[in-house]
């Protein structure tokens, strides 16, 4: 009995803690559909009355907001992509391959991830400027491919996966190469997932490195161009507009995690399992 009122608590307590953390983005989503005239007359109501489409055709006409989010669309396509290609290699190399300074060379990477993000932009920004790439997609996507979390991540899964199936393939007559890419990386399917979703999420609501990097309104990512439309108002601020744009920028967090949820959680199972 005290067993299943421990059970039925901690569902309780689950429950409330997902409500307290949707209700704000029910109240974002709600409000998008309200007239900018009746989002604070009415407020603290669940239900309006009156909901329209206005803030959304709103958006659409006073900034290119279609431009922005292709452009934050494609920068975080790319970028996760490469983060997870170059993770992959880099983490099988420092788990499996033996040679000269690896361990010395996996500390460094470690001790990036001690050094705050904002501490590079000044040299990114220099390398950029030097190599002629400031207002480009490059620059928005090259800085974003490398990272030694996913570097770390990648190689602890490499450390703990089993060499059977990999050496039964290099008996087979595959290469190295073909090894990882047909064998060793299809099973990884989980913590690239994972990794995938950090990383799209990361690239898609980064804001600093954008908006330093951009000076055209045809480079800008979604979180500058909101930024940057939102200081465009004047004697008043227009929030159903905002909200729209707020629930624009969020759809496709949600449809990537929604797609990757099924390996994300066998990922957080299989860490909690071995741990």
């Amino acid at each position: 009995m005290v067993r299943k009122f421990r059970v039925y608590l901690g569902y309780l307590i689950l429950v409330l803690i997902a409500v307290s953390m949707l209700y704000p983005f029910f109240v974002m989503v709600n409000l998008s559909f309200v007239p900018n005239s009746q989002i604070f007359s009415q407020s603290g109501h669940l239900i309006y009355n009156s909901l329209t489409l206005d803030n959304y055709k709103s958006v659409f006409t006073q900034i290119p907001l279609t431009r922005y989010f292709m452009n934050s669309l494609i920068v975080a396509v790319i970028t996760t992509v490469g983060q997870v290609l170059f993770a992959s290699l880099a983490g099988y190399a420092f788990a499996r391959l033996q040679f000269k300074g690896r361990d010395v060379l996996f500390l460094i990477v470690l001790i990036t991830m001690l050094v705050p993000p904002q501490v590079n932009i000044i040299p990114l920004f220099f390398i950029m400027r030097e190599l002629h790439l400031i207002d480009s997609y490059s620059a928005l996507i090259l800085p974003g491919m490398f990272g030694g979390f996913g570097i770390f991540m990648m190689r602890q899964y490499f450390l703990n996966y089993s060499k059977d199936l990999e050496e039964a393939a290099i008996i087979d007559g595959c290469n190295i190469f073909q090894s990882f890419f047909k064998v060793v990386l299809p099973l990884a399917l989980p913590v690239v997932v994972t990794l995938a979703i950090f990383t799209f999420v990361s690239s898609w609501n980064s804001f600093m490195w954008p908006l330093i990097v951009t000076n055209s309104e045809s480079m800008r990512t979604l979180p500058v161009g909101l930024a940057i439309f939102k200081g465009s108002f004047r004697e008043i601020t227009l929030w159903g507009d905002l909200l729209a744009c707020s629930v624009i920028c969020t759809i496709p967090v949600i449809g990537v995690f929604l797609l990757g949820k099924k390996y994300f959680i066998n990922d957080i199972m299989q860490g909690s399992v071995k741990g």
